[in-house]
């Protein structure tokens, strides 16, 4: 299922999209507010973002910017403002499609499939190289060039036991180099994301050394 975030705030085109999208394996999550969208951001994965121009609170220009800053993830404007100089504004800033209102859906979907053909592409890994490819500027890792659907504390946990890759790394370490996860972090709630990202990617990848910590193997 493709992961989109809308952020609109004309309620009724969320929910005509989210159930005409539904249709095409693309699963929307619409928010209103900019604010709560970013929130959402550093805490779920997202494909695509859907981004509207006028707003509450934030224009959506400053919004594409703010996102920009911190992620690499594909946005599409979609906006009732056809002047020529927001579409160039938002292009700079970083958008990678602007699509005037009002549209049909299906070109929506068409846009969206496109944007993300083009995304995945850039994220394929050289042939011959190594299963696992963490690009710490995207903040993303692939499996077999495939990109894993991470929030931010499985990410970085992977990507400390990747570039550890065949030694012991101990859960006191994975408390003190992990930013999204707090030093206190109980043993359990590090066995909690260790297992998350096991499912993700295969538990044969990670071993458990007992009474010390991981150790990853791929």
């Amino acid at each position: 299922m493709t992961e989109i975030m809308m952020i609109e705030d004309d309620l009724q085109i969320t929910e005509l999209l989210r159930r005409f999208l539904e249709r095409f394996g693309m699963r929307v999550n619409g928010f209103a507010a900019p604010a709560d969208a970013l929130r959402s951001l550093r805490i779920d994965h997202y494909d695509l973002i859907i981004l509207d121009l006028s707003l509450p609170q934030m224009d959506g220009l400053e919004v594409c910017k703010t996102i920009r800053a911190s992620y690499t993830t594909p946005i599409i404007i979609s906006s009732a403002r056809s002047d020529l100089a927001d579409k160039v504004a938002a292009l700079e800033l970083g958008a990678d499609d602007y699509l005037p209102k009002p549209y049909e859906p299906r070109e929506l979907v068409a846009r969206i499939q496109t944007v993300l053909r083009r995304y995945r592409q850039t994220l394929q890994p050289s042939a011959g190289s190594e299963p696992f490819f963490v690009d710490e500027q995207k903040m993303l890792i692939l499996k077999e060039g495939r990109q894993l659907e991470l929030t931010l504390a499985e990410y970085e946990i992977l990507r400390l036991l990747i570039l550890k890759r065949g030694t012991v790394v101990s859960r006191d370490f994975i408390a003190n180099n992990v930013d999204a996860i707090s030093w206190e972090s109980s043993d359990h709630s590090i066995n909690v994301i260790i297992s998350r990202i096991r499912s993700k990617i295969g538990a044969e990848y990670i071993r458990t050394v007992h009474g010390v910590g991981y150790k990853f193997t791929g």
